[in-house]
């Protein structure tokens, strides 16, 4: 492969990251008592809390929803990625990564 075709790879390749920078995934769980929003590039962006839907004597329930929805969206954002990197996957291959 080129350098010419290196760099433009490499172009593409940091194009998706900024995509995936500003993609946004939100998942709720409790039925809306718990929300985790998470970018393309697996970073939390916000966990929000409804108090009027949290029963604060089963502080259990609440911790589940949210390593639940965190789980949801960490595994969802995996997925979007991948989808957005599948088209380079042969060319990264071809440059021994």
């Amino acid at each position: 492969m080129s350098r010419l075709d290196q760099a433009k790879m490499l172009m593409k390749v940091k194009k998706i990251q900024k995509e995936l920078e500003r993609e946004v995934i939100r998942v709720e769980k409790g039925d809306g008592a718990v929300s985790v929003e998470i970018s393309g590039e697996q970073k939390i962006k916000r966990i929000k809390i409804d108090p009027k839907a949290v029963d604060l004597d089963d502080i259990t329930e609440l911790e589940r929803w949210i390593e639940d929805a965190v789980k949801e969206a960490i595994k969802e954002s995996q997925r979007v990625a991948a989808e957005k990197m599948q088209p380079m996957m042969g060319a990264l291959g071809s440059l021994g990564l």
